[in-house]
């Protein structure tokens, strides 16, 4: 995570636990009924606003590095393009195999006729046979 980002969410994380607390201290002294519940529910709201703006402003500022720095290489993208050469390797390869044997199936009388199980009296097409 990059620093402006981490000093965004680093940020964020501390005003939503104040915020928290907030909201807990305007529960309890509401439950009491002191005089400070009314101020400190009006400043819980206030810092709701807060704590969301705060977490808009890291994503903010993840999108805003994202575009000015590019994506930093990761292993992930160096594995992939590793795993494309070894696949076109895998590929060459199995070509190379094919060519040899002829392109023929092998183990198959009648390769054109895939679909055909061999047993062609239950068809009814004697003709054939």
């Amino acid at each position: 995570m990059p620093d402006a980002v981490r000093t965004a969410a680093v940020r964020a994380v501390l005003i939503m636990s104040l915020t928290i607390i907030q909201a807990m201290v305007a529960f309890l002294s509401t439950l009491t009924g002191s005089w400070l519940a009314f101020p400190m529910v009006l400043s819980s709201v206030a810092s709701t606003v807060v704590a969301t703006w705060a977490v808009l402003d890291v994503w903010v500022t993840r999108q805003v590095w994202n575009q000015r720095h590019g994506v930093v290489s990761e292993p992930s993208s160096t594995a992939r393009q590793m795993r494309r050469q070894r696949r076109r390797a895998q590929r060459a390869a199995r070509a190379a195999e094919r060519d040899e044997a002829g392109g023929r199936i092998r183990g198959r009388r009648n390769a054109g006729d895939l679909s055909r199980t061999g047993d062609l009296s239950r068809t009814g097409d004697l003709s054939r046979a």
